[in-house]
This record gives C-alpha cells, structure tokens and sequence, in this order.
C-alpha cells in the first residue's frame, strides 16, 4: 500500500456518509504505513482531496488510534492555521480537541511527554484565529473546549478566551450561546480553586 493507493480509496468516498468512512478507515488502520501520508494529504489545502484525508484522519484520532498523531506533531501543528475549507477545519478542530484532552489528562500518557510548547501555542494560535473569524458552530465548540482546557496551563489563554466569548461569541447563535456559557462556567469554576 502506498501515497496512491490511499489517494485512490480518499476519491472513492463518494460523500461523508460513515460507512464511506468506515471503509477508508479500516484500510488506514490495517496498514498503519499509510498514516503518514493521510496527514500529509489533510494539509494539501487547495486540492478537495485534503477534505477527505482530514475526515479520516479525524475517524482514526476518535476512534482509538490518536497517539498515531504523535510522530506527525510537527507537521500537523505546523500546518493547521492553513486549512481554508471549512470541511476539513471541522474535523482538525476536533483532532485539536483530542490532543488537549490527552494532554490534560489525570492519566499518563505519551501527549503529556511529546507535546511542545510550540506544539500547544500553534494550536492555541489558531484557536484564537477560529475563533475571530467566521467558521462553523463545530469548529467553535471545539475550538472553545481545547483553549479552555490548554488554558489549565497556560494563565494567559482563559481571560482572553472568556473576552471573546463575551463579547462575540456568545451573540452569534444559540448553539455558540450555549457552548459559548458552559465554557464560561468551566473557566469560573477553575477560578474558584
């Protein structure tokens, strides 16, 4: 299996229908060699095929494999701030999401040990730009959710986010409202310890 082949499965998938995902998925995790080129191709930001590649490269992380993620760091760090569909910033927004959470985990483990700082501030970098410019209520929820959690490190990152939060988000729609005032009340919490 190689770069082609998994070009080749990624045009195949007619729409974002799971069992279409399911498919590509399945050959990505039982030829792991492909991984890399899965990320490779989510940062390919003026061909639709990036579109694809980032919804499977989302499937793998949420569904058991996101220490694959690991070697790719780098690259995946380096690259996000220049996704331009909104179809493939949705499912980066999670993967974000995914590694904040490993990150700030009670529990050990390897993101704790491998995430830089570089890594982290080029998340929370463009985080904040998600966050001030239009994108979808996903990538905000998301997006909201990962700050606030790099956010436990970093004392800088709640002010900010509940600033916008208030003063933009909140005011966009009842979805963004509601996401919008459960982060606000993670961060008041956290301040109250």
């Amino acid at each position: 299996m190689d770069k082609e082949f998994l070009i080749f499965a990624l045009k195949s998938i007619e729409n974002a229908k799971r069992e279409n995902r399911d498919k590509v998925a399945n050959i990505v995790y039982n030829h792991k060699e492909l991984f890399k080129y899965l990320v490779e191709l989510t940062f390919l930001v003026d061909d639709k095929i990036s579109i694809k590649a980032a919804w499977i490269l989302e499937w793998m992380c949420t569904h058991g494999n996101l220490p694959w993620i690991l070697p790719h760091l780098d690259e995946f760090t380096k690259n996000i701030s220049t996704l331009h569909f909104d179809s493939a910033i949705r499912p980066c927004a999670k993967i974000c999401e995914q590694i904040a959470k490993a990150f700030t985990s009670k529990k050990e483990n390897e993101f704790q040990s491998t995430l830089t700082h570089e890594h982290i501030d080029a998340i929370v970098e463009t985080g904040f730009d998600w966050l001030i410019t239009p994108q979808k209520i996903a990538v905000r929820a998301y997006t909201m959710h990962t700050l606030y959690l790099f956010g436990l490190q970093k004392d800088w990152i709640h002010p900010e986010l509940e600033h916008l939060i208030t003063t933009k988000i909140i005011k966009e729609s009842k979805g963004c409202k509601a996401r919008g005032t459960h982060i606000l009340s993670l961060i008041k919490k956290h301040q109250k310890i």
